[in-house]
């Protein structure tokens, strides 16, 4: 425990004078950093011209928000101390140019949620209705980037979005991990014995399951598009109708619910990774990861002949998934996660590799390891 400044004074009122002599000195050093930021876009315009200009830097933004994890000191947990700069870097990039987010809508998704998480508040929001609009939004320029779902801890990956790889020329720029709580929400004046329905997505169903067998084994359970549906639906519904949701935070703040129970979750570590797609490449940032689109000939020992090169070369896979080859009968992609990035020497002996070996190989995108 870090021992007490006694330079820090022990009364109240002058506490109260120190936090707002902190909190101007703290305004003023922010409006510098951001008058710096304004300084880099002026250089960037110079150096790059308007049309070829990159103000977002996912390296350097996964850089810097891990040399503040590394260096605090608390009591702010480090986590929380990273976000407070996610934020501030995001007002920071807005004055240089904010940014067009594409996210699988609707609002009050855990997508959105993760698009904040990885971007800051000050982004334009654009809800799309599915994973593969969300990839033509990038793909047009209409967005910058795309968040896109691609694994749960509990119920697996996402095959919309690996599969929409196949035909797509984006890139992975970056990873985003977001906790998963569910809550049952209801609408004012519902009483939770009055629940006849719950609405919700069917993943969130299924990570459900459990609790909702104990609590509520014979109330019907209604499958919709998204939990932001399901909140929406409620909503709408006012008070008398017996209706309930599961979703999450952002889903009860945009639609004015009220938590009946929180984190109802079967597995309180339900995680859900996504993507970040864009259509740069992405330099080191130091702690990278890199994602592969494998087609494999269909002869015995493939699946050997792909990893072995792996292990030949020290790199370590953190993900294996195999998917239907629409091509050939039987045939097989496979998508691939290891740590590092495709210019290290040892990624570029294992891709080389590869190519010697399969019938084709992609490679999605180097990126930053997830940082918060």
């Amino acid at each position: 425990m870090t021992s007490p400044d006694k330079n820090v004074p022990n009364t109240l009122p002058l506490l109260r004078q120190r936090i707002d002599a902190i909190d101007i000195e703290l305004q003023k050093l922010i409006n510098e950093r951001a008058r710096c930021a304004q300084k880099v876009a002026e250089v960037k315009l110079a150096e790059q011209g308007e049309e070829g200009v990159v103000f977002y830097r996912p390296e350097r933004e996964a850089q810097v928000l891990r040399a503040v994890m590394e260096r605090n000191e608390g009591p702010l947990q480090s986590e929380e101390m990273a976000g407070i700069f996610r934020q501030i870097m995001s007002s920071c990039l807005a004055l240089e140019k904010p940014m067009r987010i594409a996210f699988l809508g609707p609002e009050g998704t855990f997508t959105q949620q993760a698009s904040i998480k990885h971007f800051g508040r000050s982004i334009i929001s654009a809800p799309m209705v599915a994973i593969d609009e969300v990839f033509r939004e990038v793909e047009s320029g209409a967005a910058n980037y795309g968040v896109v779902p691609v694994e749960n801890s509990t119920e697996g990956v996402v095959n919309h979005t690996l599969d929409s790889f196949r035909e797509s020329s984006l890139k992975i720029c970056g990873e985003v991990e977001q906790r998963i709580h569910h809550h049952l929400l209801v609408a004012d004046g519902v009483d939770r014995e009055s629940i006849t329905h719950i609405y919700s997505h069917q993943q969130s169903l299924a990570q459900c399951r459990s609790w909702l067998d104990r609590y509520w084994p014979n109330v019907e359970r209604v499958a919709v598009s998204s939990n932001a549906e399901a909140a929406k639906i409620v909503a709408q519904a006012q008070g008398n109708s017996g209706f309930a949701a599961i979703a999450g935070d952002i889903a009860c703040d945009l639609y004015g619910l009220t938590k009946c129970a929180e984190n109802i979750e079967d597995h309180p570590d339900n995680t859900t990774r996504f993507l970040i797609i864009g259509t740069q490449n992405i330099p080191r940032s130091g702690k990278d990861k890199t994602s592969l689109l494998i087609s494999a000939k269909n002869e015995a020992g493939t699946l050997y002949k792909l990893l072995e090169p792996f292990q030949e070369y020290g790199v370590s896979m953190t993900r294996l998934e195999t998917r239907p080859s629409l091509v050939s009968r039987w045939g097989y992609i496979f998508y691939i996660d290891f740590e590092g990035h495709a210019e290290d020497n040892a990624a570029k002996k294992v891709i080389n590799a590869l190519m010697e070996r399969a019938s084709e190989v992609k490679i999605l995108g180097s990126y930053p390891i997830a940082v918060l």
